[in-house]
């Protein structure tokens, strides 16, 4: 059963839905606004310290729950539609995930677009992944996470480690990811007035400026239309009222035929990205403690 705490955030997401701008433009300097402006609503779960670093030169920060096992690591990928998200906006998500899983995170403020299109995140996300090796992360030890354009990253980082021979890491967590590009999913049609987080006319703006012109079937844009085998072990979690829904089935579905082992978790009356409201849903909370689980059980 749905909680009362989520029925009231759908109703506080109609209300601001109806107040807000409905012609559909794209402004990414609003979007990154309202990214960072919602962000402050929620905070960690638990003490949490940030330290700032420089991943080979990509701006970081580690988040270090108090008492986490310092050889358990997650690295972190931000969502905001490859356009939005920060460090800042990012660090309650990062650090919830942090402290269930026992680990220390690290967060990257990599290159968004329209300024860096695509594939920049993704060598930004390469980078650092290389960077935590040098400083002495072993693989195993180490799981890749992202939040929707973060999942995303995420696992086109893991098909860019495994085609250029790279050790692989012991896990991918996606939460509400966008693997297809392509916006062809079927509950881009059933679930278009359900999902109140996202606008499908600002997701496709998004994306032409995130793509500029690259083929939105490639497979690093689009890891769902890729060759999935050989991938670690992939936790995937979605809303059933998201616009992403169908977009995570296929991946799952696909990765599963590709022998990938894959924990497919459809929350019943879930919006995009709720796992960011913990602190208010008791269906954050427990989402997050599942995340935590899953990569303590793939990392001891």
């Amino acid at each position: 059963m749905v909680s009362w705490q989520a029925r009231s955030l759908e109703a506080y997401l109609v209300i601001k839905r109806r107040l807000s701008d409905q012609s559909g433009e794209l402004v990414v300097a609003k979007e990154r606004a309202d990214v960072e402006s919602m962000a402050k609503m929620f905070k960690p779960l638990g003490a949490i310290r940030c330290e700032p670093v420089a991943a080979n030169g990509v701006p970081a920060e580690w988040i270090l729950p108090v008492g986490a096992q310092p050889a358990r690591a997650v690295l972190f990928l931000h969502g905001g539609s490859f356009n939005s998200g920060s460090i800042v906006s990012h660090r309650t998500l990062a650090g919830n995930v942090a402290l269930a899983a026992d680990a220390r995170s690290l967060l990257i403020d990599y290159r968004l677009a329209p300024e860096h299109p695509f594939p920049a995140a993704i060598e930004d996300a390469q980078t650092a992944y290389e960077w935590l090796l040098s400083q002495g992360v072993a693989p195993r030890q180490l799981v890749v996470t992202g939040d929707s354009a973060g999942g995303t990253l995420a696992l086109a980082l893991l098909l860019q480690l495994r085609d250029h021979r790279q050790p692989m890491p012991a896990a991918v967590v996606c939460l509400s990811p966008a693997p297809d590009l392509t916006f062809s999913s079927e509950s881009w049609t059933f679930n278009a007035r359900k999902d109140l987080m996202l606008d499908a006319r600002k997701e496709r703006k998004s994306v032409e400026i995130y793509l500029k012109g690259a083929d939105p079937r490639g497979p690093l844009a689009s890891p769902s239309f890729a060759d999935l085998s050989g991938l670690p072990p992939l936790l995937i979690q979605v809303g059933s009222h998201e616009l992403l829904l169908s977009d995570a089935e296929r991946l799952a579905e696909r990765a599963k035929m590709a022998g990938v082992e894959v924990t497919l978790e459809v929350w019943p009356g879930m919006q995009h990205e709720w796992q960011f409201a913990a602190t208010f849903l008791p269906e954050g909370r427990r989402a997050i403690a599942r995340v935590g689980n899953f990569v303590k059980s793939k990392v001891p």
